[in-house]
């Protein structure tokens, strides 16, 4: 059989987020996790977003006029990130995912991206093989943290709504503490009214997207993310990511109520600078 690749529509969002729902629940289930979407319909959803941003490649594959699988590259930023990847329970195992993986990397290098990143769930022993075959390094082990929200102020770190203004602070701080900056998912978050800053000492020193799975925190120290994390009202979708190296704010969290959901991976190819700072990585990086 034939695998056609094109782009994708808004019109796939159906026949893709049913694809994502039903894989990711099969990967997990098989390995007794949860599954990340808890309904088709909230996977339906996110790719029905995501086929609609400009910001976001995306790539189908077909067999017989029939979608079984899908892939997408945020574009929005210097580095670029991966997913979600899914292939139809049935088509899987062959080379379709590969194939999958192959044109996002394919586009990320047209498109001059220095770094290329993805965070894979920890006990899929298949996409590690593939990635690394594909050329990423696995660089950080996470934990995801879930549990009701903490309603903590941390003394001395004021939490409060991220505007415009504070972009440039942002992009400066994230800089040092990355070696590049996430303006693009930034901005994005300041306009859905979901960013958040910490002000130490008069000033900007931690910021975050929000706290959840498709979002990012960092700040000077793990006091930054502290403030943030205690100051989250939810922690969006399965959790919110957490370096398992990072043990003092790993700690902090499970003492707090918080659990921990499931092991995952961070992996990049390319630009890559160890953190000079506390971090929270997005489920894209």
């Amino acid at each position: 059989m034939t695998t056609i690749f094109r782009s994708g529509t808004t019109s796939d969002a159906t026949a893709c987020g049913t694809i994502c729902y039903e894989a990711f629940k099969a990967i997990a289930e098989q390995h007794n996790f949860p599954p990340d979407f808890p309904s088709a319909h909230i996977a339906v959803a996110l790719l029905s977003m995501l086929l609609s941003r400009p910001d976001v490649y995306s790539v189908i594959a077909e067999i017989d006029d029939r979608i079984v699988g899908s892939n997408f590259l945020w574009e929005g930023d210097t580095i670029a990130g991966v997913g979600p990847i899914t292939v139809v329970p049935g088509a899987q195992n062959g080379s379709v995912g590969r194939q999958l993986m192959e044109r996002v990397l394919e586009r990320a290098h047209t498109r001059q991206h220095v770094g290329v990143r993805l965070v894979q769930a920890a006990y899929h022993n298949r996409s590690l093989s593939v990635y690394t075959k594909l050329g990423f390094q696995a660089r950080e082990p996470l934990s995801t943290l879930q549990g009701p929200p903490l309603n903590l102020e941390l003394p001395g770190y004021r939490v409060r709504p991220a505007t415009l203004d504070d972009l440039a602070a942002c992009n400066e701080l994230c800089l040092s503490v990355h070696g590049h900056d996430r303006h693009g998912e930034l901005t994005h978050a300041i306009s859905a009214g979901t960013a958040r800053i910490v002000e130490h000492g008069a000033r900007i020193t931690g910021y975050a997207t929000d706290i959840g799975f498709f979002s990012h925190a960092l700040g000077k120290t793990n006091e930054e993310l502290k403030a943030l994390i205690g100051a989250a009202p939810a922690f969006a979708g399965p959790g919110f990511l957490l370096p398992t190296r990072n043990a003092e704010l790993l700690r902090w969290c499970l003492t707090h109520g918080l659990r921990v959901v499931q092991p995952m991976t961070l992996m990049s190819c390319g630009l890559y600078q160890k953190p000079a700072g506390a971090f929270l990585p997005s489920v894209l990086y």
